[in-house]
């Protein structure tokens, strides 16, 4: 099990590929996205008032991650049922990635000390590395700060 301290993976660390189900029950790989940048962000639980505020800033973004060829995945420990109903809560239309034994959490240093992750944001470039990650005391500001670093890369 990973630690709640660790630091996140730097920027240009080679983004470690993962395989774990969405809430509609299909295998998400990370290497199924490259040659697309991907916002790979991790919560702590489903239909909590602070992770139901940042999936629903997520999906209020989707057009811009769209045009940014941008694809969103959120990860917690919940499994596939809690984020199929959460996802019909919030009307989200990105993949809610069960990480029910926590390899994704740990592997990208996302341990919580309370749930299963802790709020933290990766931006993975198309060749598959880190281009940036970050933590912010409000959930909503996680999209904003996601596209701001596909913008500024992508020039």
């Amino acid at each position: 099990m990973g630690s709640p301290l660790a630091t996140p993976l730097v920027n240009g660390t080679v983004a470690p590929d993962f395989s774990v189900a969405d809430q509609m029950g299909q295998t998400r790989r990370l290497s199924d996205y490259r040659g697309r940048w991907v916002v790979l962000y991790f919560y702590p639980k489903d239909d909590t008032p602070g992770c139901r505020a940042e999936a629903i800033a997520f999906e209020s973004h989707r057009e811009d991650f769209a045009k940014a060829q941008a694809v969103v995945l959120g990860v917690s420990i919940d499994d596939e049922d809690s984020h199929r109903r959460f996802a019909d809560r919030c009307n989200l239309t990105f993949s809610l990635l069960a990480d029910k034994e926590g390899a994704v959490i740990d592997a990208y240093s996302a341990r919580g000390l309370v749930f299963g992750a802790k709020r933290l944001t990766y931006v993975i470039d198309p060749a598959g590395t880190v281009a940036g990650a970050f933590t912010s005391l409000s959930p909503t500001r996680h999209p904003e700060q996601a596209l701001g670093i596909i913008h500024r890369r992508q020039g």
